[in-house]
């Protein structure tokens, strides 16, 4: 199967960050200075980081952001035009930084971020009104929490009314999150914690991952997929609860292993319209990222990500 029967149509109202990457031997700790081996810096930002997994698998993809007004910014455009992604909708705020994420890799792959939001702040309500030409058209609309909530809420209602299907990935957490004004949302893609903060219920167990998707369920979201690392994902709706499989691969760096699933998802998703088809191809699109060092560098296109499934023991 080749990753994608048809070119799928995704607009994305996120973020956009700028990548600070520290690799280091440990942590250290408070008060320490250490010498940390190696540094690079790179294009990120959930929303864009999503934006490109599926522009790389060969989605149509445009996007709705704000960049600084800083040369932090100019770059972020640039990388958003060589991934063929439609920037109509980005556009720099004046006397704003960029968003930049601080972040450390230690030798095991994991990673700690820090998150100053810069200009994302000032993506607003009437700048997806500004932006209907591509969102009501589009297959699928994809968004995340590094912009206002109030953004967001919109973004869901106006998405209902053009009949557009809706992904939000809850992340960064915040308990400021109204369930409630997600009523019409099609997927809420959350990890373990970021499901217990919304759901306000224990997601220690299997059992217990169902009952607090479908208590979100119960409140008008539509899919729950449940993202848990190693141990693969979960789909929930109403009347199923599917697991996922994880792909089993040596971490290089999880840095944007999250991303790079949601936006595979949105991408295999748009062009099959199959919910557990896309998140086992998405599966291993995170899993081939996870195996490289960086974020959106780490992600592959379509040919490599089929050569990648190919070489996987059946």
């Amino acid at each position: 199967m080749t990753s994608n029967s048809r070119t799928g149509r995704i607009a994305v109202v996120g973020s956009n960050m700028v990548d600070l990457i520290t690799y280091v031997s440990r942590m250290p700790a408070p008060g320490e200075t250490l010498e940390a081996p190696s540094f690079e810096s790179g294009c990120g930002g959930k929303g864009a980081n999503q934006a490109v997994a599926a522009a790389k698998l060969g989605s149509q993809v445009s996007m709705v952001s704000r960049v600084g007004d800083d040369l932090f910014g100019d770059n972020t455009l640039r990388n958003f035009s060589d991934h063929g992604i439609d920037i109509r909708h980005v556009a720099k705020v004046a006397g704003k930084s960029s968003g930049v994420a601080p972040i450390f890799v230690d030798e095991s792959g994991e990673n700690s971020i820090l998150i100053v939001k810069g200009a994302n702040e000032d993506l607003l309500p009437a700048d997806v009104d500004a932006a209907e030409d591509v969102l009501r058209d589009a297959d699928l609309i994809l968004m995340q929490l590094e912009i206002p909530l109030e953004t967001i809420y919109h973004t869901v209602r106006r998405a209902a009314e053009w009949g557009v299907p809706t992904i939000l990935n809850p992340a960064p957490a915040t308990s400021a999150l109204s369930v409630s004004d997600l009523k019409s949302l099609s997927f809420l893609v959350p990890n373990e914690s970021e499901l217990a903060l919304l759901s306000g219920m224990p997601t220690d167990t299997e059992e217990e991952i169902m009952a607090a998707a479908r208590s979100l369920i119960e409140k008008g979201i539509g899919t729950v997929i449940v993202t848990l690392g190693s141990r693969g994902a979960r789909l929930v709706t109403a009347d199923r609860f599917t697991t996922i499989e994880p792909v089993s691969v040596t971490p290089v760096d999880t840095t944007g292993a999250g991303d790079a699933f949601i936006g595979s998802f949105a991408h295999f998703f748009a062009a099959t319209g199959e919910t557990e088809t896309a998140l086992n191809r998405a599966a291993r699109y995170a899993a081939y990222s996870v195996g490289r060092r960086g974020t959106q560098k780490s992600y592959a296109s379509a040919n490599d990500f089929d050569a990648f499934c190919e070489a996987l023991p059946q």
